[in-house]
């Protein structure tokens, strides 16, 4: 069963073009895992501080396998210490 991942991030002005090639890498290491099907970010338009990501992969597994990448992980880590906060991620399937 189909997974979306939801996560929210807050990335202040001053801080996203330090934290935007990390994201884009991430994105791409991403595109190569198995299971993935797509990513898409989103900027609040009344808040443009505020990111929306949904990442959509074929299962559960396939997306915690991705949690378990050390790409990932490297990646990530650089992200929240730039943000300053752990990232966190919302599990969702069609019900």
């Amino acid at each position: 069963m189909a997974v979306k991942i939801i996560i929210v991030r807050r990335v202040p002005k001053e801080k996203q073009n330090e934290i935007r090639p990390l994201l884009l890498q991430m994105r791409a290491v991403a595109n190569a895992q198995a299971g993935y099907i797509s990513g898409e970010t989103l900027v609040n338009y009344d808040d443009p501080e505020e990111n929306l990501v949904i990442s959509t992969w074929k299962s559960l597994e396939n997306w915690n396998q991705w949690l378990r990448n050390e790409q990932r992980i490297d990646l990530q880590s650089q992200v929240d210490r730039i943000l300053g906060h752990e990232t966190l991620y919302q599990i969702y399937y069609n019900g």
